[in-house]
């Protein structure tokens, strides 16, 4: 109960289903305030499912989800845009916007009736921009851009929002090894410079244990395992989690876990 108290955000017994199709099924997650958590898992899991009920995207099933110790099913749409910001797979491009317009997307839940477009929010789009690295690329259309780029003024977007918790789902998908580095790296600036909660779902086993600072694995709607990467990655974890044998050793520069994973051995005839 204590580290659900102190979680800015967290599930409790939390079910959640598509049309009555239970996926995840009577979880209990207490995000660390903060840090980095990556949800890791094999295709089908729930690792997204999860994701989007931690957002209100998808209403519980069964449960709650807990932001700043509120039903996140009672507060506003604006105050939870306010609090909690997600990127989510494959956002959708609005024809012929600019990188900045996108950006100042981020500004739209501090604004309302009696408070307008002020030099506070050209300041904070400006910092996202810079952060990203897209000053040279704001009046640059966003569907000209590259799949890095592009993952990078979403990023920008949720940057200028400045909300205390972050949700990324996939946010490295469909991106080459050098991309995914720059993005992975951006999150941990982020966490670092402003103490943002981050929470994100990623493929990548070797990436996760290397980028975030709390594993949660995930396996048929289920948290099979959550702590420190050291603690999480292990042979008896991997083979539970992904359902093969594995070695895992030590990087020897950083000391972060790495899955070598076994070769099937295939029957001849």
């Amino acid at each position: 109960m204590s580290d659900v108290m102190s979680s800015v955000l967290c599930a409790e017994s939390l079910s959640l289903a598509y049309d009555k199709r239970v996926v995840v099924d009577g979880l209990d997650l207490a995000v660390p305030t903060g840090r980095v958590t990556a949800v890791v898992g094999p295709n089908g899991c729930g690792k997204s499912t999860l994701l989007r009920g931690l957002s209100r995207l998808l209403s519980p099933h069964e449960g709650r989800v807990l932001l700043d110790g509120q039903a996140i099913g009672e507060l506003s749409t604006k105050e939870v845009a306010r609090r909690l910001g997600l990127l989510p797979q494959q956002p959708i491009v609005p024809e012929g916007i600019t990188v900045a317009e996108l950006v100042e997307r981020g500004r739209h839940p501090h604004h309302g009736l009696f408070r307008q477009w002020s030099r506070e929010d050209e300041a904070v789009v400006a910092a996202a921009l810079e952060m990203t690295e897209l000053v040279e690329l704001a009046g640059v259309p966003v569907d000209s851009l590259s799949g890095g780029q592009r993952q990078r003024a979403w990023i920008a977007m949720a940057l200028a929002q400045r909300t205390p918790v972050l949700l990324l789902d996939e946010p490295t998908s469909f991106l080459d090894i050098a991309h995914q580095i720059d993005v992975l790296e951006l999150v941990r600036d982020l966490n670092a410079r402003e103490g943002t909660t981050v929470v994100m779902v990623l493929h990548d086993l070797a990436m996760a244990a290397r980028y975030a600072d709390h594993l949660v694995a995930m396996s048929g709607g289920a948290i099979v395992a959550e702590g420190a990467p050291a603690d999480i990655v292990t042979p008896d974890v991997v083979e539970s989690v992904f359902g093969i044998a594995a070695s895992v050793v030590a990087d020897p520069t950083t000391g972060d876990p790495v899955v070598i994973p076994h070769r099937r051995k295939r029957e001849t005839a």
